[in-house]
């Protein structure tokens, strides 16, 4: 099958990559319309990345624009984009197009039309809340659901953004439930970065570690909080890292940190982690901190879990469906800083119960569905839409191959 993927500002490359790459590897041509990524975050699935959306907002001058010239600058381009991906579309001739992300749904919604025109539409919900609820993100959330509406068929990952979507009087037959991979490096790139990692010294800080995109929902405040409740002597047995890129104001957690007392146990460090840093980076963890405000399936628990520690994390999402509270860590409340604080401490001072809930993490890893398996479900619901029959030995022909063979027969007989 020929797929078109879509997610103009990459919201999810990860997830899109590897996706994508899994499709690729069981014989499906696969294209993923975004906008230009630093080779350092783009990894092997660059080759299949079609730089089409906000060309010209990779420029230096782009990125010193104040941030509203900026969003006004990008919502232009944004409706122009979509104007010419109607024609490189029709130009790729896809099977089905897959939607990861419509970011701007109040103008999207109108292309929807010429997009089904082209092929089927699916669509993954990765926010069954829109953007997490994000107070910055109003004029995306605008139409953020009545868009889903339009779509053939939805995926999402969890049985509660199942529920989310059928509350919100979305036709359940066209919701699909689609696990989500595990995430981070390649096993072969994860072994070496493990073993590559300087061992823990005894008698060293316990690392705690939250990482990945900071936005206001993933909690970085809350840790911080914690951190401040968290009894003296055995913060002075820890080393707290908020390591990621900034998609906020750091400058309200800076302060916190400084009013708190707290720089010499927690510290923010405001960059992009590369893949292959990763791996080395989950080495030298002893507990990953998760104290979401809101989730549905997120990719950095499915990065996590090779480097088998425990996890704290808010019950919400894939983090209650996938985690169990005493086996794998410890669930707590949404913006619960002092409950955190009582699991964090417990998890620094028993190195034995640290061992015992990573083991147990680290199986989860085994267990979970492989980015093969995850395609096949992927590629069978696209096939839901095209009446293009499965084989065992290939990736079957869509109804649009099929009509060409046709076409060419009756044009040799």
């Amino acid at each position: 099958m020929r797929i078109a993927m879509i997610d103009p500002s990459l919201f999810t490359w990860p997830y899109d990559a590897a996706l994508a790459l899994a499709m690729q590897e069981a014989g499906h041509e696969v294209a993923i319309f975004g906008k230009p990524i630093e080779s350092s975050e783009a990894g092997p699935a660059h080759a299949l990345l079609r730089t089409h959306f906000y060309r010209e907002l990779d420029s230096a001058f782009a990125k010193k624009l104040p941030r509203a010239a900026f969003l006004l600058s990008k919502g232009i381009i944004h409706v122009r984009d979509m104007v010419s991906l109607l024609s490189e579309l029709r130009a790729f001739r896809p099977d089905v197009i897959h939607v990861q992300w419509a970011p701007l749904a109040i103008v999207d919604r109108w292309f929807m039309p010429q997009l089904r025109a082209i092929a089927p539409l699916v669509m993954t919900v990765h926010d069954s809340v829109p953007y997490n609820g994000s107070p910055r993100s109003y004029l995306q959330r605008l139409s953020a659901v009545a868009i889903m509406g339009g779509f053939d068929r939805l995926i999402v990952h969890t049985r509660v953004a199942q529920q989310r979507l059928a509350e919100y009087q979305l036709d359940a037959n066209k919701i699909r439930l689609i696990p989500h991979g595990p995430m981070g490096v390649a096993p072969v790139l994860a072994s070496e970065s493990f073993s590559s990692a300087p061992p823990k010294q005894p008698g060293g800080p316990v690392e705690i570690l939250l990482f990945g995109r900071i936005k206001p929902y993933k909690g970085a405040d809350v840790l911080i909080r914690a951190a401040a409740e968290m009894r003296p002597e055995i913060l002075r047995q820890c080393k707290i890292r908020i390591i990621g890129k900034p998609f906020m104001d750091l400058e309200p957690l800076e302060r916190e940190i400084r009013e708190k007392g707290l720089s010499d146990y927690v510290s923010l460090e405001p960059r992009f982690v590369a893949e292959n840093e990763v791996g080395q980076l989950l080495a030298a963890t002893d507990v990953i901190a998760l104290p979401y405000r809101e989730i549905d399936a997120s990719g950095v628990l499915m990065s996590c879990l090779s480097a088998g520690v425990p996890v704290v994390a808010s019950r919400i999402g894939l983090f209650a469906e996938m985690l169990e509270d005493g086996k794998h860590g410890r669930l707590i409340a949404v913006d619960d800083h002092v409950t955190l604080a009582r699991a964090l401490e417990e998890l620094v001072v028993n190195p034995d119960l640290r061992a015992r809930m990573g083991a147990e993490v680290k199986q989860l890893r085994g267990d979970m569905p492989s980015w093969a398996s995850i395609a096949t479900m992927t590629v069978n619901l696209y096939r839901e839409l095209t009446g293009t029959p499965g084989n065992a030995s290939g990736p079957g022909r869509s109804k649009r191959e099929r009509g060409n063979e046709s076409l060419e027969g009756e044009a040799s007989a």
